[in-house]
């Protein structure tokens, strides 16, 4: 494979909010191969009913991702269940977000630059693209349990931003609000106006235990469909908490899969406080690399770019960030905007990959890796996902 320096993109939320009102950057493809069935079956609050081809998502990795994929043949339909999304797959779609060494988005790779493996076998890649304002719909899942009150202003202002940031009032960008403390509720349905969320937002206050599990659960079978999932749009769902559950009637071990046959994508901004240890946050990197997300941590290190009481001792105590100045809330804020910018890009700035499995395997789970060899950087694609039609 040829070597080549790639053109970097800096993740920013101006280059979010610019890539969310651009026009649909040329594509760069081979011919979109013939639209192959998906057949989603009608959940609890679903409206349409899309009928396209599936999308594999992506997974975590250095410079390798995994997606699993569908045999050739369709895929046997399972009977209609009124209480999940079901996606019947033959065709592999691999949303693929690729950055360099220090975090940033590589944005003018060609279709020569990717190899896609299946179970180890080179695959071939029908239709590429590298297409900036791809259709998606998002989920807003936030934690509203007894543990973000500490810096519950702050998170809330963030998901208001993310939320205006990433549905613009365009009509190919739709999403939905669900919050959870001791049960899990979808507050607003799927929408493409951000109002209502940012209202209900607004009203929302913590307090109690953590059913993340359940919210998750229910973004994939309790609300409203968008007609052409979810292949156009793709589904995304970004977790604002920190990962604790005490509370769901649904397993960590249920939902991935259930993410995983729906083909989301699931990104979690972290609300863990610095210096806290927090043994729940292994299942936001869960849900995150088995889908082929991300995790974020705007409150991981506040202190990072912060001269310490060594540097300037004070009167006023050992505090890195002086009492009363407001220092420690703007580093907070600032933390906040970065995050919001990079789960904002790692939506947009994504390239979308098809190939049709000639995989003869009857497995239920396939493994794909996604390589891209330009030296340093790091793919995520989603490491699988299951053929067939998904279950609750």
């Amino acid at each position: 494979m040829q070597s080549r320096k790639p053109t970097i993109v800096a993740a920013g939320l101006g280059v979010a909010l610019c890539l969310l009102q651009a026009p649909a950057a040329q594509q760069n493809s081979s011919k979109a191969p013939a639209p192959v069935t998906t057949q989603v079956g009608s959940g609890a609050n679903q409206s349409a009913t899309p009928s396209q081809t599936p999308t594999t998502n992506k997974a975590p990795g250095t410079s390798e991702g995994t997606v699993s994929v569908p045999p050739a043949a369709p895929a046997k339909e399972a009977a209609p269940d009124q209480g999940s999304i079901r996606v019947s797959v033959n065709e592999v779609i691999v949303p693929v977000t690729v950055t360099d060494d220090k975090g940033r988005f590589v944005s003018d790779l060609d279709k020569k630059d990717f190899e896609v493996f299946e179970d180890g076998k080179p695959q071939t890649i029908r239709y590429f693209t590298r297409e900036r304002s791809q259709p998606v719909v998002i989920g807003f899942l936030v934690d509203l349990s007894n543990a973000s009150k500490i810096h519950w202003k702050n998170y809330q202002d963030a998901i208001i931003e993310l939320i205006q940031t990433l549905l613009p009032g365009d009509p190919k960008y739709s999403g939905y609000l669900i919050d959870y403390a001791q049960d899990a509720e979808v507050a607003v349905n799927t929408t493409t106006d951000p109002e209502p969320m940012v209202d209900k937002l607004r009203k929302l206050k913590p307090g109690g235990g953590a059913a993340l599990y359940d919210a998750i659960y229910l973004a994939c079978t309790s609300r409203k469909l968008v007609h052409g999932e979810p292949i156009e749009p793709r589904r995304v769902i970004v977790v604002i908490g920190d990962g604790h559950d005490n509370a769901s009637k649904h397993s960590l071990d249920q939902v991935v899969e259930l993410a995983q046959r729906n083909l989301v994508t699931v990104y979690c901004i972290s609300t863990q406080a610095f210096g806290f240890t927090n043994e729940s946050d292994a299942n936001l990197v869960r849900l995150a690399t088995e889908t082929g997300g991300r995790v974020v941590y705007p409150l991981g290190d506040v202190y990072k770019d912060t001269d310490g009481y060594l540097s300037h001792p004070s009167d006023d105590g050992n505090y890195a960030l002086t009492v009363g100045t407001g220092a420690y809330r703007s580093a907070v804020d600032g933390r906040m905007y970065h995050a919001v910018a990079d789960i904002a890009g790692e939506v947009t700035m994504q390239y979308i990959i098809r190939y049709v499995s000639d995989n003869p395997s009857d497995k239920a789970y396939r493994n794909v890796k996604v390589v891209v060899d330009l030296g340093s950087v790091k793919v995520r694609a989603r490491r699988g996902y299951y053929a067939g039609t998904a279950t609750p």
